[in-house]
């Protein structure tokens, strides 16, 4: 993530004060999440799967009057307006690390931050103050030990052993962050997953004891989202997705990254119940839910779809659908 490399952004993680002039201390705050044991509800059609911390509102939307309300709540205490900065994955701060160094837990093997009573799943926030308070104590130990359940199940390798994660990899980067096409080698492991993926905390054993029974409310508000049917989801316009997924973190990978995903769970089910919507989404006005439609066509398989492949090889003129249509023909005759 290049934007992460800029003399800027690295300046201004370095050193608070860059971000609010006079800042002498940091309130790091974690709030909990949906665990993602949920049991997938039966269906006649394939169903994908949404992290579990997308099964609510979005989290930059539910934390925003809180935060601002702890800030009332800190100038009230004090007696005075405090200047300030808060962020909840929206800034120029290293959350995980100033969890750390706040006592919230340790940054276990698979990056992510682990609280010995809680498990990970709960999401950060941090205020800035230009204000004096006393200081946790740092999490120094770390409780990860022999144990490499994450990096053994994670289906495409991104967890590597000296606890970095390569984000190119990374379901959760793929299916979210990642604008453009997914590459074909990693198309079938994602297996059913179209925004973000849990896999590395449902086998944290710290998860698996010490996880809550359940998040903040706010965060299990669209449960009827957590495992979507796929058939559906292909079909959805422009004006149903901005409508179905408004205040919902699925939006940020927008509808063409969405039903991208969508597509490539749907290749992977291999139910031939999707090869009519995959063959209609072949003329969607999006090249990249076309190229990824025409992928799983190819994956499925069966007469239908590879006369629909054809034909739409003879109209398409965007050459990265035309080589995704070929490869599928090719994936059929072959």
């Amino acid at each position: 993530m290049h934007y992460l490399e800029t003399d800027r952004a690295i300046s201004r993680r370095s050193d608070p004060r860059r971000i609010l002039p006079g800042c002498k201390s940091i309130v790091v705050l974690g709030i909990h999440y949906e665990p993602a044991d949920r049991p997938a509800l039966p269906s006649e059609n394939p169903t994908g799967r949404l992290a579990s911390y997308a099964w609510g509102d979005d989290y930059h939307i539910v934390l925003k009057p809180r935060l601002q309300a702890l800030i009332k709540f800190i100038e009230e205490q004090v007696g005075h307006p405090v200047a300030n900065r808060w962020y909840t994955d929206t800034g120029p701060v290293l959350e995980r690390d100033l969890a750390q160094r706040a006592g919230l837990g340790w940054i276990g093997k698979n990056t992510c931050l682990i609280n010995p009573k809680a498990g990970s799943y709960f999401l950060l926030a941090e205020v800035l103050l230009d204000l004096e308070l006393e200081f946790d104590a740092p999490f120094v130990t770390d409780h990860c030990g022999t144990c490499t359940a994450c990096i053994n199940a994670c289906p495409t390798d991104c967890i590597l052993p000296d606890r970095t994660l390569d984000a190119n990899r990374c379901i959760s980067y793929l299916t979210i962050e990642n604008k453009g096409a997914i590459t074909p080698d990693l198309r079938p492991l994602l297996e059913d997953w179209v925004f973000g993926c849990d896999i590395c905390q449902v086998v944290c054993p710290w998860n698996l004891r010490f996880a809550v029974d359940a998040g903040d409310p706010a965060f299990s508000s669209h449960l009827q989202l957590a495992f979507p049917d796929l058939i559906t989801e292909l079909t959805l316009t422009p004006e149903v997705f901005n409508e179905q997924f408004r205040d919902h973190p699925v939006k940020r990978a927008k509808r063409r990254g969405y039903l991208r995903n969508v597509a490539v769970a749907l290749g992977n089910s291999g139910s031939k119940k999707g090869v009519p919507v995959l063959i209609k989404a072949l003329s969607d006005h999006e090249p990249l839910i076309r190229a990824h439609a025409a992928w799983a066509l190819g994956k499925i398989g069966g007469e239908n779809a590879l006369q629909a492949l054809k034909e739409a090889l003879e109209k398409e003129i965007e050459r990265e659908v035309v080589y995704e249509i070929l490869q599928a023909i090719g994936h059929q005759v072959s």
